[in-house]
């Protein structure tokens, strides 16, 4: 009987210990639900604007060398898959950034 006690005291203190932990990294990490939409905010805009630069691109090629394809649409589609590869290595290095800091806490 004694034993059980001592246990269900042991797994009180470690869970109390780890919220603890939790707490003071939160407290440590200060990010907020703002750095979350600021994140959004910049995968948006790094797909947005190659892709209306590209578009820009395109409707003066369009006026300035007509041909049988659209010059827009091109400019338009290599625009975005810029974007999206801009976003990709950049949400790429959040994460790291994030699992980094994790392994730190950790420690």
């Amino acid at each position: 009987m004694k034993d059980n006690d001592e246990n269900r005291g042991n797994n009180f203190s470690d869970t109390i210990g780890e919220k603890e932990q939790l707490r003071l990294k939160g407290q440590h990490n200060k990010r907020s639900v703002w750095s979350g939409f600021g994140l959004f905010g910049m995968i948006g805009w790094s797909v947005a604007v190659p892709a209306l630069l590209g578009v820009a691109l395109g409707i003066w090629l369009d006026k300035r060398y007509p041909r049988g394809f659209s010059w827009t649409l091109t400019c338009f589609f290599t625009g975005l898959i810029t974007g999206c590869i801009i976003a990709w290595k950049w949400v790429n290095k959040e994460d790291k950034e994030i699992h980094t800091n994790r392994g730190k806490d950790n420690e």
